[in-house]
């Protein structure tokens, strides 16, 4: 299937790159998603008939592109989710930010409640009913036209964390016209999974996985990227 990307694979687990504006998973708009192609793949490799198993362990927005493991047994879908829970699982991102923030590093904390009906996700009081506590990371490794380029670490994982979070402090991720508005500027949303560490459901090897993203795309084409990834500590 020329359009997966395969990272690692064996018989636990696969590891592909997710490209932007696919799907993690089947949504409403019924495209080609990445459970689908990965299950196709699997069926076609092997020969198998009837229904191939495939774990989805975690998710990527839609706009987001970079590193995703999907389990390839039960087995390992569950000990791959309970690492998540334990936070041995281990997800880095990057991001384009339009603004400069205020501290160079920082943990930001906020409450966040999703409409169901919009799809959109709010930052909300910690009182309001269905408000969810929100937990990142995030520093600046450099910063060009007015935008940064940031690394950003989640300790929780709410649906569409990083965006509103950074569109919360002012600095929404470049092309986020739906948070940010005018100031996100228009074109790709610039945030990617770069960075994906995790022990193997079986073998119990730490598996390190980093993928730059796209180097010819405004405006990941602004930054030397690689360079920013090497001065990068394990922890920030």
């Amino acid at each position: 299937m020329e359009d997966l990307t395969i990272l690692h694979e064996d018989n636990h687990i696969i590891v592909v790159l997710k490209p932007q504006n696919v799907p993690s998973c089947e949504d409403a708009s019924k495209d080609t998603d990445m459970l689908t192609m990965i299950k196709e793949y699997i069926r076609e490799k092997y020969g198998k008939t009837g229904n191939v198993y495939l774990g989805l362990v975690h998710r990527l927005d839609r706009p987001t592109g970079g590193v995703m493991v999907f389990a390839k047994s039960s087995k390992a879908a569950a000990r791959l989710s309970e690492q998540m829970k334990e936070g041995d699982f281990e997800k880095r991102y990057m991001a384009v930010l339009a603004g400069v923030p205020k501290e160079e590093k920082a943990t930001l904390t906020h409450y966040m409640k999703k409409n169901a009906v919009n799809n959109m996700v709010y930052v909300c009081a910690p009182t309001e009913s269905g408000a969810k506590f929100a937990e990142l990371e995030y520093k600046v490794l450099s910063g060009k036209a007015g935008l940064s380029l940031a690394e950003i670490r989640l300790h929780t994982g709410r649906s569409h964390q990083i965006r509103v979070q950074m569109n919360a402090i002012g600095c929404p991720v470049y092309g986020d016209m739906r948070y940010g508005g005018e100031r996100a500027k228009k074109g790709y949303l610039a945030l990617w999974a770069y960075y994906l560490s995790f022990t193997h459901p079986v073998s119990k090897e730490r598996m390190v996985f980093r993928v730059q993203p796209p180097k010819d795309i405004t405006p990941w084409n602004l930054f030397d990227t690689e360079q920013s990834v090497t001065i990068i500590k394990p922890s920030l």
